[in-house]
């Protein structure tokens, strides 16, 4: 009789802990992906890469969280270490695209880069890129295309490199070339810079990895 006893309230016991377990999923509203913190929400899933297109190139670049809307972006190459060249900074085009790469939205990973500005007057405008390192995974980029379509990236990663150690063929190569991905790159002015002048700050890259989330379609786009 009395191991009966014993046996019905461990299950009472049990059956209460379930219910406070899922009244607070409930609560949450967060019940997918086990093992992920309650509240923490999943990355959003990559979108497809979208068909390549001549008439696509990318013409403005902007990210909400840094307060960038609608930068004019360019076409650069790179230099003789591999490093894509920013556009000079009195440039009304302030961002610059890798032109022999892919175009944001296509497979494979698209090159962005700005100046810095570190090493210019104290008093003079900083570039686009300059609070780049603040980015956190989750930021949205927004690229609007010259065919009128727009190809959203979500950042899923920052590293910041010693310039005098960068890898760009590393750096730049995409994580999944079934992807559509993004790198958002900045050098912070000290291409030349000895690392033991400037305070004992060493020179570095900032390189942003964002990956396509969502693709708008050009306002023409399925219209007869």
């Amino acid at each position: 009789m009395a191991w009966a006893v014993l046996l019905l309230g461990l299950w009472l016991w049990g059956r209460d802990l379930m219910d406070g377990v899922a009244a607070q999923l409930a609560t949450t509203g967060d019940v997918a992906a086990a093992g992920r913190p309650l509240g923490r929400q999943a990355p959003p899933h990559a979108h497809a890469p979208v068909t390549a297109a001549t008439t696509a190139r990318p013409v403005r670049i902007t990210i909400d969280a840094l307060g960038v809307r609608g930068a004019a972006i360019t076409g650069r190459g790179l230099d003789g270490d591999g490093m894509l060249t920013p556009p000079p900074y009195a440039s009304p085009e302030p961002v610059g695209w890798y032109a022999d790469g892919p175009q944001p939205g296509e497979a494979g990973a698209a090159l962005l880069v700005a100046g810095a500005g570190a090493d210019r007057a104290p008093d003079a405008q900083r570039t686009v890129f300059h609070r780049l390192p603040r980015l956190k995974p989750g930021d949205r980029v927004d690229i609007q295309r010259a065919d009128g379509s727009t190809a959203r990236f979500t950042v899923e990663d920052i590293q910041l490199h010693d310039r005098h150690r960068f890898d760009p063929r590393k750096a730049y190569a995409a994580h999944d070339r079934r992807r559509s991905e993004l790198r958002l790159i900045t050098d912070d002015g000290s291409r030349d810079r000895d690392p033991g002048r400037h305070g004992g700050n060493a020179a570095t890259v900032t390189v942003v990895s964002a990956y396509l989330t969502s693709y708008q379609q050009p306002p023409h786009a399925g219209a007869h």
